[in-house]
């Protein structure tokens, strides 16, 4: 049975895909590269994670250290916040779980300072019952620490854990944490991309507190 449900957030809960996209393409283009991709950056493995990755595939050379450019990109994000907005049905989803006694929590590779933001901005705190946050782990996703963590902070067993997630890394990190995971797809071709998880849907709206508990 389904004891609770862990929520990454960037993709899954908040629809900023783009924004994020856009602020990866934004610090690249400074740095003189265009890009010809909505999405540059590796979803779900954090924002200083992806630099070293970008650096090598653009054969980028810079002065900037890879937290520098971290600071940007997490600036040029910050900058559109205000076109940041809930999944569609997440509120709802998360009510019926909570009407049910479930508990719920996020579990997320970015960094505190930017969940300051967020959650002040958007009023995230109410949906939460505990939050988990990159720092707080060694091994980012694809490795399972942020969902073990957050389990152990809810006082849960792994198994009776449901992940909810958006991104490659973040349903490896969930298999191998011994968790349930459902992926949660922005279009038929991002959902071909998602491999290993129970489930993958397009909207909360897809989602019940029965259904979840089939998946046991």
């Amino acid at each position: 049975m389904i004891l609770a449900v862990i929520f990454d957030l960037d993709g899954t809960v908040l629809a900023n895909e783009d924004e994020y996209g856009a602020a990866f393409a934004f610090v690249l283009n400074k740095l003189g590269k265009k890009v010809n991709s909505a999405y540059p950056h590796i979803g779900g493995i954090g924002v200083k994670e992806n630099w070293p990755h970008l650096l090598a595939t653009y054969k980028i050379k810079t002065d900037k250290t890879i937290e520098e450019l971290t600071k940007e990109t997490q600036d040029a994000y910050l900058s559109q916040l205000n076109k940041v907005e809930l999944k569609p049905g997440f509120d709802i989803f998360v009510g019926e779980l909570k009407e049910n006694g479930l508990k719920t929590a996020l579990a997320t590779s970015n960094d505190w300072w930017i969940m300051d933001e967020v959650f002040h901005a958007l009023s995230l705190d109410k949906y939460f019952d505990v939050t988990t946050t990159g720092e707080e782990v060694a091994d980012k996703k694809p490795a399972p620490d942020l969902f073990l963590i957050t389990a152990d902070k809810l006082g849960i067993v792994p198994e009776a854990c449901l992940v909810l997630e958006d991104s490659q890394a973040g349903i490896d990190a969930a298999r191998s944490a011994g968790m349930k995971v459902i992926g949660i797809a922005r279009d038929e071709k991002h959902a071909k991309s998602l491999k290993g998880a129970d489930e993958i849907i397009f909207h909360y709206s897809e989602l019940s507190f029965a259904r979840i508990n089939t998946l046991v």
